[in-house]
């Protein structure tokens, strides 16, 4: 039984939600609009201040899509009402990072610096030798996260790298000495 697909979402105010055919969902708000098209077998509805999702049968393959429905309509009123952020922390000696302009410079220890732009829709932010990407779209924020993250993975000797600021490294011991 899907508790998360039956729960409805509040609208606030200042946001508006429009169904469109081939259940194209549209979200606008303060930090500006998202679309997205929903699968098609499942019904979403906009009564008054609340969005309801609702399924054709309980088939296993109907319940899965219909949390995933509703917590991605959430996910939207979410974002363009409040945004999201994420905390990368860079540790490690001589590990730098700069911002100029839409260009993220990430000083790794390898031979050369990498660069990434930032990309539509998603902002980084950097102080000190934390970076914070923010932006509406839940999905774009997590995936450039994860790829910033990626260019220098945390290793678990010094824990030097590219982490989440809640992510927990486990660390081990390494080598001894001869006796």
């Amino acid at each position: 039984m899907s508790r998360i697909g039956r729960m409805p979402i509040a609208i606030p105010a200042g946001v508006t939600v429009e169904v469109a055919e081939n259940n194209k969902v549209t979200v606008k708000g303060p930090k500006g609009t998202l679309e997205r098209v929903l699968p098609a077998e499942m019904e979403i509805k906009v009564e008054g201040a609340e969005v309801v999702v609702s399924r054709p049968n309980d088939l296993k393959k109907m319940k899965s899509l219909h949390g995933l429905t509703r917590t991605l309509v959430n996910n939207m009123v979410v974002g363009v009402t409040s945004g999201y952020e994420k905390k990368l922390e860079v540790n490690g000696v001589g590990y730098k990072v700069a911002k100029a302009g839409k260009k993220l410079t990430l000083s790794l220890g390898f031979s050369h610096p990498v660069e990434m732009i930032d990309p539509e829709g998603i902002e980084t932010v950097v102080d000190g030798n934390v970076i914070v990407v923010k932006g509406i779209d839940k999905e774009k924020v997590g995936q450039f996260a994860a790829e910033i993250r990626d260019k220098r993975r945390p290793e678990p000797y010094k824990g030097k790298g590219i982490k989440y600021a809640d992510e927990v490294i486990r660390r081990k011991v390494g080598k001894t000495g001869k006796k």
